[in-house]
C-alpha cells in the first residue's frame, strides 16, 4: 500500500466524518498484514517521530533520478528595494537570463485572484464579506468580488459604497495580477496561469499542464495546484513570490507547512538536464526558518522543529482533540462548549487539559458563529479514556439542540 505526499494536510478529511487517510492506510495495512509506504520529500513531523520511536523504518533516497541535481536556493532580500512591480528587479533579471537560455520559469504564489483587498483611499472602506469575518478578494477579469471562504460574491463597485469616492485601491497581489504584469513585462513569452479559477472547466487542468510540460508556455504562474507533484523537465528557475505570509502565525504547525511548501515548490526546478535555481522573495531573509532551509535543508529544520514541539508539549509529543460548535449566534455555541467542558471535568479523569471555550479565529463564517474547545493530553491513553464516555454525553446535552458540533481527534488545523 502506498500513500503519496503523506505530509499533505489535504489527506485529513475536514468535513463530515473526520479521519486521516494516511493514518487509516497505516491502520489498515497493519490489520491486513501488508507493508505500507509513506512517500514524500518532506516527511511530516509525526512520521519522523514514529521513525525515532522505532515504529517506522526510514528509507532515504539521497539523490535525484538520472543526472539531475538539487537546485541552488537563494533568498532575495526585497527590503529597501524599488517594488513598483510584484517582481523584484533581481528576479526579473534572473528570469531574462533563464528564458534566454531556453529554460522555463515557474512563479509560485499561493493566493489566487487579482488582489486580496479592495480599499477606498478616501475613507478607508474595505470590501468585507457580509457573511464572514474576512475581506473579499478582487477578481478583476471577471469584475467580481468573491469570498474565498463561503463563496459569496458581488459585482465590483465603481465607487466607494461608504463615501462615493472613485479612488478604490487594489491592495496586495494574487496570481491574476502576476499574470497581467507578466503579459506586459514579457510580451514575447507565452504565459499560463494554473489555479482554481483557470481550471474550473472540464479538461482545463490537463490542457494547461500539457502546455507546461511540453514547453509551449515559457512562464508558468500558479498556486499549489501548479507546484505539487508535477514534472516539468524544462523548468530551470522557480521563484516563490511571498514566503513571508507563512512565517508568522498562531498555528503551531505553520512553520512545518511553510518549510514543506518551499521544499516542494523548489523541487520543480532542475528536474532534467538543466541546472535549477530557486529564488525566494522575502522581507525577512534573516528569519531562522528560511536560513535553516537554505543552508542546511529540510532535515535540519525538522530536527529543530521536533525539539521545539517537545519543549512546548505539542504533537507529536502530545495528543489533541478539538470540539467545534457553530450556531446562528455567538452565545449558543459558547454555551454548548462550556456545558461540554463541565461534563468532561465531571468525569473526574486526570491527565487532560482544557483550553477554552473560545471563539474560532474566524468567528463568523457563512453567516454562522463558530467556537472551539481544545483538549490536550501528554499521553494518548488519557485522552481516549476521556473521549469514550464523553462523546456519548455530548449529544444528550441540553444546549446541543441549538448547535452543530463536531469532534476532531488529531486536528491538523487548530485555528
Amino acid at each position: 500500500m502506498l500513500v503519496d505526499e503523506e505530509h499533505d494536510a489535504s489527506l485529513k478529511q475536514q468535513e463530515g466524518f473526520r479521519y486521516s487517510a494516511r493514518d487509516l492506510a497505516v491502520w489498515r495495512a497493519h490489520r491486513e498484514g501488508v507493508p505500507v509506504v509513506l512517500g514524500t520529500a518532506t516527511p511530516s513531523l509525526e512520521s519522523l517521530y514514529n521513525v525515532a520511536q522505532g515504529r517506522y523504518a526510514r528509507l532515504h533516497l539521497p539523490d535525484r533520478t538520472g543526472s539531475s541535481r538539487p537546485p541552488r536556493v537563494g533568498l532575495l532580500d526585497i527590503r529597501r528595494q524599488p517594488m513598483d512591480s510584484p517582481l523584484a528587479p533581481a528576479l526579473q533579471a534572473a528570469m531574462e537570463r533563464h528564458l534566454a537560455a531556453g529554460g522555463q520559469v515557474l512563479l509560485f504564489l499561493n493566493r489566487r485572484g487579482f488582489a486580496p483587498t479592495l480599499l477606498c483611499h478616501e475613507c478607508g472602506w474595505l470590501a468585507d464579506c457580509p457573511r464572514c469575518d474576512a475581506h473579499m478578494t478582487l477578481h478583476q477579469r471577471a469584475g467580481r468580488l468573491r469570498c474565498h471562504h463561503c463563496g459569496h460574491e458581488r459585482a465590483l463597485p465603481h465607487q466607494c459604497p461608504g463615501c462615493g469616492s472613485l479612488d478604490l485601491l487594489a491592495l496586495g497581489k494574487g496570481t491574476e495580477r502576476i499574470e497581467e504584469y507578466l503579459a506586459a513585462r514579457f510580451p514575447d513569452q507565452e504565459t499560463i496561469r494554473i489555479d482554481r479559477d483557470t481550471t474550473r472547466r472540464k479538461g482545463a487542468l490537463e490542457a494547461r499542464l500539457a502546455q507546461a510540460t511540453e514547453g509551449v508556455a515559457r512562464i508558468l504562474v500558479g498556486t499549489q495546484m501548479l507546484a505539487k507533484g508535477h514534472h516539468f523537465p524544462q523548468v530551470s528557475l522557480v521563484a516563490i513570490l511571498d514566503a513571508d505570509q507563512g512565517l508568522f502565525s498562531n498555528d503551531f504547525r505553520a512553520a512545518e507547512r511553510l518549510a514543506q511548501l518551499i521544499v516542494q515548490v523548489a523541487g520543480r526546478a532542475g528536474r532534467a538536464d538543466r541546472a535549477g535555481e530557486v529564488l525566494i522573495q522575502t522581507h525577512h531573509p534573516e528569519h531562522p526558518l528560511l536560513q535553516q532551509l537554505v543552508l542546511q535543508g529540510y532535515g535540519a529544520f525538522a530536527e529543530a522543529a521536533l525539539a521545539e514541539r517537545q519543549a512546548a508539549g505539542f504533537p507529536p509529543f502530545a495528543s489533541l482533540a478539538l470540539l467545534r460548535a457553530e450556531a446562528s449566534g455567538r452565545e449558543p455555541a459558547l454555551a454548548f462548549l462550556e456545558e461540554a467542558r463541565d461534563a468532561a471535568q465531571a468525569l473526574g479523569l486526570a491527565g487532560v487539559q482544557f483550553w477554552g471555550p473560545v471563539p474560532a479565529p474566524m468567528e463568523r463564517r457563512a453567516g454562522r458563529y463558530r467556537a472551539q474547545l481544545l483538549l490536550q493530553a501528554p499521553e494518548r491513553g488519557a485522552l481516549q479514556q476521556l473521549l469514550d464516555p464523553w462523546v456519548l454525553q455530548l449529544g444528550q446535552l441540553k444546549s446541543a439542540r441549538k448547535v452543530r458540533w463536531s469532534l476532531d481527534v488529531d486536528p491538523v488545523d487548530t485555528l
